[in-house]
């Protein structure tokens, strides 16, 4: 989250020549009720950076869910640290176990460092079914190199490391996945397994009828498809990753009068003049910018029987209450399950939270003056209701659903 001006951070993204959306969709083996693959994402706004891992523990259940947390949180952890990938690898594979049958380590990982300011992309990957890269709807194939470092590692573990970096361009995807995807129908009519071709068949046919499909859905339709293949009772964890490289998804998120009086005329402009979509939430904050705006206000009928009607404004998307509404939105998103499809109410905050779930970079403008009707004499710092909530809002969406979200105060 970015405390900064939001007219100069909208002209920085502008520039910006691509947003990275990052999914991911997980079913665990049939008889397991936790699953033996991890996937950590983490975005860094300071960097400008995006990070992907994806680990395999050996076996399913229990067991291999802590190998492969184990794998991934070092991965994530000292990839935020920029370890090169020999040394990176070296670690991991040193502080993993080796199964002593097949000389090999107990879980896998694949690792994708996204570097926006910088773009670049870089993939280290081992064990796991090689990275599929698409530019468009068309294989793009990076030069994969082994990785060689010093120390006590086996060759067979080596052989099986490399990495690759490329520059991403506009509508690239990065599809990666555990080998449950690909080994998938083995035994149950597909006498090898679904195999790398059939599924890069699948991915690209997918691509082809729904050129704008979301990272989420995605993997999704791949591991659906892949547990199908198995005829839905999976013999290994099935899970898939996308990264989406695509043009950004922006909302505005106007809530609260200025302090100053005089600012009211520049805080109904930003709104104006913002190229996304655009929410107000609050009466006092709706009559300002109608008022600067020489906009009428129209009641909607009552939806949600424990928050007050929305209102519709010409050029504005939604129009709501203000402190009820918000924190029903934040609610509703810490109870949201990752995994699940969300099917959404008709009521503002369900709205709003739809509306900021299919938003790339949210930007919220926060009026600071005190609101008569919800202050609070004994409170220290006169904003500090609506100024608690805007944090646990901007802190929810940043963290658990990695949006770039910027706040302004005025």
């Amino acid at each position: 989250m970015n405390d900064n001006n939001i007219q100069e951070n909208i002209l920085d993204a502008e520039e910006e020549k691509y947003h990275t959306e990052v999914g991911h969709f997980q079913i665990n083996h049939e008889r397991e009720k936790i699953c033996g693959d991890v996937f950590l994402s983490k975005r860094i706004p300071e960097e400008n950076r995006v990070l992907c891992v994806l680990s395999d523990g050996m076996g399913h259940g229990v067991r291999a869910n802590v190998l492969a947390t184990l794998t991934a949180t070092m991965a994530l952890n000292f990839s935020l640290e920029h370890k090169d990938a020999n040394a990176l690898a070296s670690i991991i594979m040193k502080a993993l176990p080796v199964c002593s049958e097949r000389k090999i380590s107990y879980s896998t990982y694949t690792i994708i460092d996204i570097s926006v300011d910088g773009n670049t992309v870089s993939i280290l990957e081992y064990d796991n079914p090689q990275t599929l890269i698409l530019r468009g709807n068309r294989i793009y194939q990076p030069e994969w190199t082994h990785v060689k470092f010093e120390g006590d590692v086996r060759d067979k573990r080596v052989m099986n490391l490399k990495k690759c970096t490329f520059t991403p361009q506009i509508e690239d995807r990065i599809v990666f996945c555990s080998d449950g995807i690909i080994q998938s129908g083995l035994g149950k009519g597909l006498t090898m397994g679904w195999g790398r071709n059939d599924f890069i068949r699948f991915v690209r046919s997918i691509i082809e009828t729904t050129p704008t499909i979301s990272a989420n859905d995605l993997a999704e339709r791949v591991v659906k498809h892949a547990s199908a293949n198995d005829l839905h009772t999976p013999k290994d964890d099935l899970t898939c990753g996308v990264v989406y490289f695509r043009q950004a998804r922006k909302t505005l998120l106007c809530t609260g009068p200025p302090f100053n009086p005089e600012k009211d005329n520049e805080f109904a402009t930003i709104l104006k003049n913002f190229n996304g979509n655009k929410i107000i939430s609050g009466a006092t904050t709706t009559d300002i910018i109608s008022r600067e705006l020489g906009r009428t206000v129209t009641n909607e009928e009552r939806v949600d029987p424990v928050l007050p009607p929305s209102s519709k404004m010409r050029g504005v998307d939604l129009v709501t209450e203000g402190v009820l509404t918000l924190s029903k939105v934040t609610h509703l998103l810490n109870v949201i399950n990752l995994n699940s499809n969300v099917q959404f109410g008709k009521g503002p905050a369900d709205q709003i939270c739809k509306l900021l779930l299919d938003t790339d970079e949210i930007y919220v403008l926060v009026g600071t003056k005190i609101n008569e009707n919800h202050h609070d004499p004994s409170l220290p710092v006169e904003i500090e209701l609506r100024k608690h909530l805007i944090q646990r809002l901007t802190k929810v969406l940043s963290e658990k659903f990695m949006k770039v979200v910027t706040v302004e105060y005025m």
